[in-house]
């Protein structure tokens, strides 16, 4: 048996606090990567969503134009047409 003296004590408690270590650390280390990693990934997603929703919109801004350029355009051609079917007569 091992004889508990200040010394063979202190050696214990070091021993048994850096064995506990060795096995928890990787442990600890593993989860706080991990949470750190989801956060950025949230980070990122909210991210994706908002550009996906921006996109959207742009797109419907963009069809609007498109319309709006159709509509001037034929407008356009049916003045011009009427102007030089009235000079022609």
């Amino acid at each position: 048996m091992i004889k508990l003296n200040s010394k063979n004590s202190l050696l214990i408690v070091f021993g048994t606090l850096a064995l506990a270590l060795i096995l928890f650390f990787p442990k600890i280390f593993l989860a706080n990567n991990i949470y750190y990693v989801s956060k950025d990934i949230n980070k990122l997603y909210a991210h994706y969503i908002s550009l996906k929703e921006e996109n959207k919109f742009l797109a419907q801004q963009l069809e609007d134009m498109k319309f709006k350029n159709q509509i001037e355009d034929s407008l356009i051609i049916y003045s011009i047409e009427e102007a030089y079917d009235k000079n022609n007569n």
